[in-house]
């Protein structure tokens, strides 16, 4: 949902549309991209804004063929906006020197109206994120202010030296866990599908301003390209590092949760419009099984392939797995009618393959058990062979046992019993629900001379 800025914040696009800083560079033929007249202003944020949020998607790095990690993401997103808008981009490097539009290093290269053709501008994007990192970020980025008008679609996070994403939408109907929904990839730098998830963040850091920031302007200054100070850009605030900010609050997520929506929710609604929510997420996925399972047969697709990249799912799967626990938490908190949750629930079915229905019910009780694999069956893919998914994980935690006994023993004994004591947790559970379900095998677990002997 786009959000629209208050009357004070259009005087202010409007005076800075009106004045440019320090004029009109020359511009050489053989720079990234030309900008001429166009420069930053608060219009030109909201109209990048409306382009993240309707352009932006969980394949949009794999259908441009453009490898990505967690701090390339909202470089390349802004890039690519100023590219296509002919507004000035740039960024520092790791040897702390300012790159951008005006770079003519790659002018050997042939241009193309349209970005994605432009070989030049590929080539310089692609220098620019091998140069670039989350310890980059700081040099790049100013804080802000945590309200509707500033965090909106496009606005970046990121935490010191770790993580990084981009803002997709805001979401101010209660049917998500936060109402700020971000675009994040993971390492290292490959083809991807981007995650959509919902904001969370530790508490940002005063000393290098992380936490929830905005791209500086670059402007054109005593004959060089530079970034316009951070103070003078006009989101510009230091509250989120503030102890004020989160009083009365449980931590910093929940304290920017509130900024941007205040409502307190009906749990019935709430729990329609996260219905509604998984509905679509449960749909889109439809086509990506059936097509998952027509081309990834018989190896087809090895995990971190490009078509496995495609076809896999383990980031929807992710996000329908955190929702369907907000869901399990909010029924249960309120006390909701479970007679009237589960009519709701069985009356939504999803048609998954040539006379396959699941209901939404279905996977409410077991959405732990889908599989993101796009070689496996239909019915393991949506969690209809719910004994054999519990086998597979139940034989790669005995795996990840013996890995840590034959890793970490001898080298690190007090790491090897902190990661076993959680695999034997997991373990447990796993044994637990093979019970419960009422699964049979003739041999559910490993061999006893296969586990790991305990330590004498």
């Amino acid at each position: 949902m786009m959000v629209y800025m208050i009357p004070f914040l259009i005087l202010l696009l409007l005076s800075l549309s009106l004045f440019g800083f320090g004029g009109n560079p020359p511009e050489h033929p053989s720079q990234v991209w030309k900008v001429g007249d166009r420069r930053w202003t608060v219009e030109e944020e909201i109209l990048f804004s409306r382009w993240v949020e309707e352009n932006i998607g969980e394949d949009f790095f794999l259908r441009y063929k453009i490898p990505v990690d967690c701090a390339d993401v909202p470089y390349a997103v802004r890039w690519i906006y100023a590219r296509i808008a002919h507004l000035p981009a740039a960024a520092t490097t790791k040897n702390h020197q300012l790159i951008g539009h005006w770079s003519t290093h790659w002018g050997h290269l042939p241009t193309h109206l349209e970005w994605h053709k432009d070989q030049r501008f590929r080539r310089a994007l692609l220098h620019m994120l091998t140069e670039t990192t989350t310890r980059t970020l700081p040099m790049d980025t100013y804080p802000i202010r945590i309200d509707r008008d500033s965090v909106i679609p496009g606005t970046i996070f990121f935490i010191t030296e770790s993580h990084s994403g981009v803002i997709g939408r805001i979401v101010l109907d209660g049917s998500t866990l936060h109402p700020i929904q971000t675009w994040e990839a993971t390492t290292p730098a490959k083809l991807q599908k981007l995650t959509l998830r919902d904001f969370l963040t530790p508490r940002p850091e005063s000393t290098i301003f992380s936490g929830i920031v905005k791209f500086r302007w670059p402007v054109w200054e005593s004959g060089k390209w530079s970034y316009l100070p951070s103070t003078q850009h006009p989101f510009y605030s230091l509250e989120q590092y503030s102890k004020e900010f989160t009083e009365g609050h449980s931590d910093f997520v929940e304290a920017v949760a509130k900024r941007i929506d205040p409502t307190i929710y009906d749990p019935w609604t709430k729990v329609e419009k996260l219905i509604e929510t998984l509905t679509v997420y449960l749909e889109a996925r439809i086509p990506i099984v059936l097509e998952g399972y027509k081309k990834c047969q018989r190896g087809r697709c090895p995990e971190g392939s490009p078509l496995w990249e495609v076809y896999s799912t383990p980031g929807r799967d992710g996000r329908i797995t955190l929702l369907m626990d907000h869901l399990h938490q909010l029924i249960e908190s309120n006390a909701l009618d479970p007679e009237a949750i589960r009519n709701r629930m069985e009356n939504i079915l999803f048609p998954i393959g040539e006379g396959l229905t699941v209901s939404f019910y279905h996977l409410y009780q077991n959405y732990p058990w889908l599989s993101p694999h796009p070689g496996d069956s239909i019915e393991a893919r949506w969690g209809l062979k719910k004994c054999e998914m519990i086998l597979k994980q139940i034989q790669s935690t005995e795996r990840s046992i013996s890995f840590i006994e034959r890793t970490y023993r001898k080298r690190d004994s007090r790491y090897a019993d902190f990661a076993l004591q959680q695999q034997q947790e997991i373990l447990r559970r796993l044994k637990e629900e093979w019970g419960k379900a009422r699964c049979t095998a003739s041999e559910p677990f490993p061999k006893r001379e296969d586990r790991i002997k305990k330590k004498r």
